[in-house]
């Protein structure tokens, strides 16, 4: 079995927290983001076999506890994803998926198989505007709604370790924080700063008020600040294991 890939980072401590891990990126993706960070692999293929990118992350086994998939959009490509983390269960590594939540079917099989431990589900704005915004057909929406509620039915029942639900915020579209919001309760929200070519991004500030007016814990990403959580008006920046993580790992080998 092939896979589309589109790139290896065989070691990231920004991209899984609390955790070491390398980040595969696997080519193709249906939705285009005019924001993508990697919109040289929306397109295009690099077939590779299944086995080749396990020995790159085989490669950096000693230093990592996990794997990410991300893109592109790695769950375009289920039967291959599918492949990847079972051979990742094999290496006793956790995984995790970034993800637009246009392929549910990927997702469920994932989930039902004990295959996967965390989940960023990349919500792009409220519904209704899906089809205009990333001009998309209206049963895509219905796919990503699909998605969520996969997760957080999983996340909440147990089988689904980590879930993030997670809406990249530019000046001008504030006010899908408070909507997407109520669409996601009782999982861990985070409030990413977009940033795009020449348009000024909101500030950490900002995105500080906007979790004030939403009232519930948040983690706010910014490109100068990392990852912070925030609740109750206090910023939270939590303890890092990372360095634990590498250490454990290395004593296993």
């Amino acid at each position: 079995m092939n896979v589309n890939y589109g790139g290896f980072v065989p070691i990231s401590t920004v991209d899984w927290r609390g955790r070491s891990v390398c980040t595969v990126f696997l080519r193709g993706c249906p939705v285009h983001c005019h924001y993508c960070h990697n919109p040289n692999i929306q397109t295009g293929s690099d077939l590779r076999p299944v086995d080749e990118i396990l020995d790159l992350i085989r490669s950096s086994r000693m230093l990592i506890s996990g794997v990410i998939f991300s893109g592109g959009e790695p769950t375009m490509q289920k039967d291959a994803l599918i492949a990847l983390a079972e051979g990742c269960r094999a290496m006793g590594l956790k995984v995790g998926v970034q993800t637009n939540g246009v392929f549910p079917d990927t997702l469920e099989a994932l989930i039902e198989r004990s295959l996967i431990d965390l989940v960023h589900l990349d919500i792009k704005t409220r519904w209704e505007h899906y089809p205009k915004l990333l001009k998309v057909k209206p049963e895509v929406t219905i796919k990503v709604q699909r998605s969520l509620a996969l997760c957080r039915e999983a996340y909440l029942a147990g089988t689904l370790s980590e879930f993030q639900a997670v809406v990249t915020l530019f000046p001008g579209r504030e006010d899908d924080v408070a909507y997407i919001s109520r669409e996601v309760p009782d999982v861990d929200f985070v409030l990413n700063q977009g940033v795009s070519g020449d348009i000024t991004p909101l500030s950490f500030n900002e995105l500080k008020g906007l979790a004030d007016k939403i009232q519930r814990p948040v983690r706010i990403r910014t490109r100068d600040d990392g990852e912070v959580t925030y609740k109750n008006g206090q910023i939270i920046i939590a303890d890092s294991f990372v360095l634990t993580d590498i250490l454990q790992a290395r004593r296993k080998y």
